[in-house]
């Protein structure tokens, strides 16, 4: 043990008063010399010691405490009996010491858990946007069937099949139309549109054909189509791929055509 170690040992039981006797004695005196180790020693302990105070009641230093300090000191070369005036100022220092580590200790564990509460709410929160989103797209769904089916109750509508033609030959479209009302087109088992392009309808009912909109596919190849009435009087339909956003004229090849 080096010269001034014993007073660094003697500082931290004089911070919390459980120094009495020759080392009391001999540590103010030591103090008195104008030690500066010692002097910043007993401001740290005396910081950390406030803030203990301001958190909460202080720790209780383990049963074993005790039993351990008098095995040191038994062990000690001096042979100093283990007397209740040797193991008590250590004690209170370790006690001291224990209070602090369990403020430290407290304070991680509640940072941890304030990081896990605020990573379960960011969880939940895009969950929550992603079932919304879910409910609007299946409402608008729901919505183009309902009127699919209000369509068809019309004796004048007709249900056209299309089937896949040049490179898309699997798939497959139907189109409910009516004359006056318009109509909606459902495709199945189209790849999506290269960059650039998209698929154009087209209403065939007389010498050119009539552009009745674009449309894009979602990920498994399904779209559903609105055409808007015009009292056109349709009898067959076709699908090309064409550059964006559409033309007025069909250019491209012909992905779905009217049987």
């Amino acid at each position: 043990m080096t010269s001034h170690e014993t007073f660094d040992e003697l500082a931290a039981v004089y911070t919390v008063g459980a120094l009495d006797g020759d080392d009391l004695a001999r540590f103010e005196a030591h103090l008195s010399e104008g030690c500066e180790r010692c002097t910043q020693t007993l401001h740290d302990s005396e910081e950390a010691l406030a803030r203990v105070a301001l958190a909460g009641p202080p720790a209780v230093p383990p049963a074993a405490v005790k039993a351990s300090l008098q095995q040191r000191i038994a062990a000690d070369g001096r042979g100093r009996p283990a007397s209740r005036a040797s193991w008590v100022p250590w004690a209170a220092a370790t006690a001291a010491a224990a209070a602090v580590a369990a403020l430290v200790s407290g304070g991680v564990v509640a940072s941890r858990y304030e990081a896990e509460l605020g990573r379960m709410a960011r969880q939940t929160a895009a969950v929550r946007q992603r079932l919304q989103t879910d409910e609007r797209l299946l409402r608008a769904e729901m919505a183009v069937y309902q009127r699919a089916v209000e369509l068809l109750r019309d004796p004048a509508t007709r249900v056209v099949e299309l089937r896949g033609a040049g490179p898309s030959p699997t798939a497959t479209a139907r189109m409910i139309w009516h004359d006056q009302a318009g109509g909606h087109l459902f495709v199945a088992n189209l790849p999506a549109a290269p960059p650039g392009k998209t698929y154009e309808l087209w209403a065939l009912n007389g010498p050119s054909p009539t552009a009745a909109g674009t449309f894009r596919v979602d990920a498994s190849g399904r779209a559903t189509h609105r055409v808007e009435p015009g009292g056109t009087a349709a009898t067959k339909f076709a699908v090309t791929l064409e550059p964006e956003p559409g033309v007025t004229a069909p250019t491209g090849p012909i992905v779905l055509a009217g049987r």
